[in-house]
């Protein structure tokens, strides 16, 4: 997966999810994609995502738990 063959409103419907887990996750303002997953900087910080999870969250959203969004949003570093 490269930055140019993922759509960004995936990053951003994640963002939006784990909103409801850490308030202070912020906005996107944009990503960088390696081989073992994204990093996303947003207003408040940095969050970094296994690329299983975005690709999940591409395909069908739905196969992704409150818990694993939960375990996800621990990831967040305040800026």
């Amino acid at each position: 997966m490269t930055k140019h063959h993922l759509p960004t409103y995936v990053i951003v419907e994640l963002l939006i999810r784990l909103s409801q887990h850490n308030y202070l996750i912020g906005d996107y303002k944009y990503h960088s994609v390696f081989d073992t997953g994204v990093m996303v900087k947003t207003s408040g910080g940095s969050i970094s995502f296994t690329t299983q999870i975005v690709q999940r969250q591409f395909e069908d959203p739905g196969t992704i738990s409150e818990d694993e969004l939960s375990q996800v949003a621990t990831r967040f570093r305040k800026a």
